[in-house]
């Protein structure tokens, strides 16, 4: 939050769950006095795969930002497992896009995957054995072992997103957010992540994931945000992932919501496909 503006105070009643892994209040963030987002007030229950869907310049990306403390809150608050962030860091883990990452870096995959582990060290401690092989059991969790050791620039675009996957896995997290982590992966990659996602879920971790692809959210998700500058809609994907939300969410662009009738159709015949 810009310095001289007050600090938001976080309602303690029945509005928000103090035990929420991720409660955002009132958040509006803007951008050269433009707003971004505009009074996000949400939950997202422990336990769930959660994605983020909106149009392009939703502000879905911004969003995850600001949980993270990597952008600038004008006003309102986010409480991680009913703290702030700062106080909660070891509890989440963040895959961001993976454009925005120089991959001309020069290190290995398994030194990337480490990285995860140096929430757990003390200061100026060395990654050690031990966490050299938490990072090589999240490699292994995203079959990438055999490339421990190959300069991340000589990986493919698939493998580097499995990198990153990995690297929070290594962290053993309790919240996880995510920015596209689908974005231009090849199938098996998409399948390798669904496949980690649902690992998450089944030992008790909260996903949250920045999502584009309309007609897959039924099959992956069990919670779903949509979002343009202000929440739309959000609850169980039954609920608000329907046809009128998402007309409300997307207007009249046609392909989009052509796709997200392809998928509501899959539901209502009772075939969610993979889910």
């Amino acid at each position: 939050m810009p310095r001289g503006l007050p600090t938001a105070t976080f309602p303690r009643g029945a509005e928000h769950d103090d035990a929420a892994p991720l409660s955002i209040h009132d958040l509006t963030v803007a951008w050269h006095s433009k707003p971004v987002l505009w009074d996000v007030d949400l939950d997202i229950p422990k336990g769930q795969l959660a994605c983020i869907v909106g149009p392009n310049g939703a502000g879905k990306s911004t969003l995850i930002k600001a949980c993270l403390d990597l952008v600038p809150a004008v006003s309102g608050e986010v409480r991680v497992f009913g703290e702030p962030y700062r106080r909660q860091r070891k509890r989440v883990g963040y895959v961001p896009q993976r454009e925005s990452v120089d991959w001309q870096f020069p290190v290995s995959a398994l030194d990337v995957v480490a990285m995860g582990t140096y929430g757990r060290l003390g200061w100026l401690q060395p990654v050690g054995r031990k966490q050299k092989a938490r990072a090589m059991q999240a490699m292994e969790r995203v079959s990438l072992e055999q490339y421990a050791h190959r300069q991340i620039s000589q990986l493919s675009g698939g493998q580097q997103q499995r990198v990153f996957l990995a690297r929070a896995l290594a962290q053993d997290a309790d919240l996880y957010l995510m920015d596209e982590p689908f974005a231009s992966v090849d199938a098996a990659t998409e399948q390798a992540i669904v496949d980690v996602l649902r690992t998450l879920r089944s030992d008790g971790k909260t996903v949250v994931v920045v999502h584009h692809d309309l007609q897959t959210v039924p099959e992956y998700f069990d919670w779903a945000v949509l979002l343009n500058m202000r929440v739309v809609a959000a609850g169980p994907v039954d609920d608000a992932f329907t046809a009128d939300n998402l007309r409300a969410t997307y207007g009249g662009r046609l392909t989009l919501l052509d796709q997200a009738a392809s998928a509501l159709g899959r539901l209502a015949s009772g075939d969610p496909g993979s889910a």
